[in-house]
């Protein structure tokens, strides 16, 4: 098996989504994981602006995200003229082939700039790879899967850390993801994560009695 984590060149900058800030603010220790990890970490202007949509329904990510700006961890970036262009591009047209703005900003900023996108949605990455095949991206589980977060936690710790982006935030996890999540949180708490694949919830046989 490969590496689980696509941050594995520590000079390259890595733009993160609403979706991803959202699951890393869910797991409770967000400035932690923030602070093991080698990556510059941006965000674009526009995932902000999303999160204070939900700041109106009560939703603290967007107070919670300035905290986490304020202190160093996340920086808030812009889009330039192409990246402009390319965000465009993405938010206008058929339902079918177009983006959030937080989605589509991610990507075209990584575009521009040569960044690692972390987005979580099925629809974005498949528009994403189809429209930039060689763009570096990845997912929220990147970042937890990185062997400097789990130096910095400990196994207990980012176990919940992950748990509380399931529960919380209902964090997506892509296939080559959820053996490693299965093993880090156990059968029984995966059983319950209604985020997860159905397969992964009916993990037992599989991982029973294994460790990760």
């Amino acid at each position: 098996m490969g590496s689980l984590t696509c941050l594995t060149d520590p000079d390259a900058p890595v733009v993160i989504d609403t979706s991803a800030a959202i699951n890393v603010i869910a797991t409770g220790c967000a400035a932690d994981i923030l602070r093991a990890l080698p990556n510059r970490l941006l965000a674009v202007d526009a995932v902000p602006a999303e999160l204070e949509e939900g700041r109106r329904r009560g939703r603290p990510d967007a107070v919670l995200l300035n905290e986490l700006v304020m202190a160093g961890h996340i920086g808030i970036v812009s889009l330039g003229d192409s990246a402009g262009q390319i965000f465009e591009e993405f938010v206008i047209g058929r339902a079918a082939a177009t983006l959030d703005d937080g989605e589509a900003a991610t990507i075209a900023y990584a575009a521009e700039h040569g960044a690692i996108a972390i987005i979580d949605e099925r629809k974005a990455n498949r528009i994403c790879r189809a429209r930039f095949p060689a763009l570096a991206r990845g997912c929220t589980l990147d970042l937890f899967t990185h062997p400097g977060v789990l130096d910095a936690l400990g196994r207990d710790r980012l176990a919940g850390a992950v748990l509380n982006a399931l529960r919380k935030a209902r964090m997506r996890v892509l296939p080559h993801h959820v053996e490693w999540v299965v093993r880090l949180i156990g059968v029984e708490n995966a059983a319950e994560c209604t985020s997860l694949s159905r397969a992964a919830r009916n993990a037992r046989a599989t991982f029973a009695g294994q460790s990760a």
